[in-house]
């Protein structure tokens, strides 16, 4: 019935990635590494991480006529994503600068370029990849009108999956459709607003369900994640590993989820997998180039 696993909508980047030994305080300047640039942005992310796990995925996401528009496409038919739905010009390619410490903790800043220009009329005119998708996934690094044409243009038995990252407020629609609605601890907050009490992820995640969402999901790191459907709540532990890089491990994880939910997986058995597959991806440096395959992540 469906010609793709997972549909992701979303942004892509070029990720400019310095190591320094300490990230700088205000009006400091610090001395780092050589400049390496990856593909990346979460949209992208998401789609290379579930290619590389064996999901048959589709991008809709939109890159400059540039240098950097071209990395990123080459690097969604490397990892075998359709890219059908990657529209192509109207501004240059959005870039992340990024920096990461010793300790594999990032910080990043992000230049949308392009990503602000894929509009709900672009969403529209992709109709046919939305009905012939499982699961379609979603960001906040495009803008928040054309998350909510994604959630408008979802097919009657999808599924909706979002991370909401950068956070912000959403409307009603957007968290009604969400199943699950995914968080860390930064995004929870923002998003509860005054709603948010206690410092328990438990308590957010109840608090998170009450406005909506059909589940909710909070990954805590290397602790693992916190899933939540209807009156349960429980933990899914992360698997020990020594962290390189964090870059992209949150993408990792919610497209490893995506697919999972989309194979008829329970939400704690996906989150468990999905916890998996980010904690092999903090072990190599960059986003994409640290996705594993499905093979790496049964030999943890």
């Amino acid at each position: 019935m469906y010609d793709y696993d997972l549909l992701v909508v979303g942004s892509a980047n070029a990720d400019l990635v310095i190591g320094v030994e300490r990230r700088p305080g205000a009006g400091e300047t610090v001395l780092g590494t050589d400049l390496a640039v990856h593909p990346g942005g979460k949209g992208a992310n998401q789609a290379v991480a579930a290619a590389r796990l064996g999901a048959r995925t589709a991008l809709l996401a939109r890159v400059g006529d540039d240098d950097y528009g071209r990395l990123l496409l080459d690097s969604q038919r490397a990892a075998g994503v359709d890219t059908v739905g990657v529209l192509v010009g109207g501004a240059p390619t959005g870039v992340a600068l990024i920096t990461v410490d010793p300790s594999g903790d990032n910080s990043i800043v992000v230049s949308p370029g392009a990503n602000g220009r894929l509009v709900p009329g672009d969403v529209r005119a992709a109709a046919s990849l939305f009905h012939a998708s499982r699961v379609v996934s979603t960001q906040l690094e495009v803008p928040l009108e054309t998350v909510v044409e994604v959630v408008r243009s979802l097919a009657p038995d999808s599924r909706f999956v979002l991370n909401p990252s950068p956070p912000r407020p959403l409307p009603q629609e957007v968290l009604a459709a969400c199943d699950p609605l995914i968080v860390n601890e930064h995004e929870a907050k923002v998003i509860l607003g005054g709603s948010c009490v206690g410092d328990r992820p438990e308590d957010w995640a109840r608090i998170l369900l009450a406005k909506g969402p059909r589940s909710v999901v909070v990954t805590l790191g290397a602790e693992g994640a916190l899933v939540a459907s209807g009156a349960e709540v429980s933990r899914v532990p992360s698997v020990k590993v020594d962290a390189v890089d964090t870059t992209g491990a949150g993408d990792a994880f919610t497209a490893a989820l995506a697919w999972r939910l989309g194979t008829g997986e329970s939400l704690a058995d996906a989150a468990a997998y999905a916890a998996r597959v980010g904690a092999a991806a903090v072990t190599r440096a960059g986003a994409q180039a640290s996705y594993p395959t499905a093979a790496e992540v049964e030999a943890l």
